[in-house]
């Protein structure tokens, strides 16, 4: 099968090339720098889904196309104009509708895409609506794709998850916002590549968008608690009433030296409660799932293959 992933120098992109071709796959990769893409095993090819610059070419010939594109960092220059594409969402919306646009145009068959969940009530954050708008224009363009919503991956490459692991490590005292009881169900990398492994040839899963997460469903002090407990540290929790989010974000930027324009929105969905309803991906999928110490253990070795935690 002829596959094109984009977002191929991104850590679930990196990790997904490899197992492709392992499966005897023609794999493209797409990047605004190719020479970023480290994967071994495909095409890399120029490509920038916010223009729509090379993306006739990319698509040619290709039957699944993975979008592994999020565009949360500080708004990138086009060309030589000195204006930024404006806030997040919307660099979102254009660059789902310029590749919906041009994989339909090329025939593409499936498109997988790893978006957000949608919480179960009450408050949506910008960043999950626009995971949600992103989806929604991919599924309308080709209607046999797949989305896999998950809320937090872990993995040694994963923002979120390297966020938490340096705020545990940095701050001798958790300070929990209002929302520290909000519930949400962290996933293994490896399961999240897993399961896109699959959807690209599963037919039972086209046109549906499922929800995936590990098998362990827990608060954020619980999280944050237990990756503590699992790197050998004692870290006392002072729980808030007030979320201060904007003032917590801005903190944590500064502490894990993270882009605060990544981590103000991720920030402001942990007010929203993430569970899974069920595990019907994992089934349809074919994957057993990783326990929540397992992924936190995994991913922190694999860190430390590339880079000393000073806590451990």
């Amino acid at each position: 099968m002829q596959i094109l992933v984009t977002g191929a120098s991104g850590f679930v992109g990196a990790a997904l090339i490899p197992q492709l071709a392992s499966q005897g796959h023609r794999l493209r990769a797409l990047s605004r720098e190719p020479s970023r893409i480290r994967a071994q095993g495909a095409e890399p090819v120029r490509g920038d889904v916010l223009t729509g610059a090379g993306l006739s070419r990319a698509l040619q010939d290709i039957e699944v196309a993975y979008y592994l594109i999020h565009s949360m960092e500080t708004a990138p220059q086009i060309g030589d104009s000195a204006k930024a594409i404006g806030a997040f969402p919307e660099r979102e919306r254009l660059g789902a509708e310029r590749f919906a646009t041009a994989a339909r145009n090329a025939g593409v068959r499936r498109i997988v895409y790893l978006g957000g969940p949608l919480p179960v009530a009450g408050h949506v954050s910008a960043h999950l609506a626009s995971r949600a708008a992103v989806e929604r224009v991919l599924m309308s363009a080709v209607p046999d794709s797949v989305a896999l919503r998950a809320s937090i991956v872990i993995g040694a490459g994963s923002r979120s998850f390297r966020l938490l692991v340096r705020l545990v490590e940095r701050l001798p005292v958790l300070a929990l916002p209002a929302w520290h009881a909000k519930r949400v169900q962290p996933i293994d990398a490896r399961d999240v590549t897993a399961m896109l492994v699959a959807a690209a040839t599963v037919s039972e899963v086209g046109g549906l968008a499922l929800d995936v997460g590990g098998p362990q469903t827990l608060t954020y002090e619980e999280l944050l608690c237990r990756i503590a407990d699992i790197m050998l540290l004692a870290r006392p929790a002072v729980r808030m009433r007030l979320r201060l989010t904007p003032i917590v974000a801005a903190l944590a930027s500064a502490i894990a030296r993270e882009d605060p324009e990544l981590v103000l929105p991720l920030m402001e969905s942990l007010a929203c409660e993430m569970p899974v309803s069920d595990q019907r991906a994992a089934r349809l999928l074919g994957v057993e799932l990783h326990t929540f110490e397992a992924a936190v253990e995994h991913a922190l070795g694999e860190w430390e293959r590339v880079e000393p935690l000073a806590a451990r």
